[in-house]
């Protein structure tokens, strides 16, 4: 399992279209993505889970990632929440 912060960088936050985007990236992979934040834990595969978290440009969330391609799903996640 990685379990790791990530600061969210993306102008504007994660409104509908980022938020539709971070959910097309995370269902690329097997295993299993969770976003944490302000003490809710949520589905990163899921569109509407993801909205209820309302994340802005400079909240840091926990990416908890577990299954057999785990490294690479955060190493993809990683880079579309820092904006590169």
């Amino acid at each position: 399992m990685v379990k790791k912060t990530v600061k969210v960088q993306l102008d504007g936050g994660l409104e509908a279209r980022p938020v539709a985007v971070l959910v097309q990236v995370a269902s690329q992979f097997e295993s299993s993505v969770y976003v944490e934040a302000d003490g809710r834990k949520v589905n990163a595969k899921s569109i509407m889970g993801m909205m209820t978290l309302g994340l802005a440009a400079g909240d840091s969330v926990t990416v908890e990632i577990d299954g057999k391609d785990e490294n690479t799903a955060f190493e993809s996640i990683e880079k579309y929440l820092s904006g590169k």
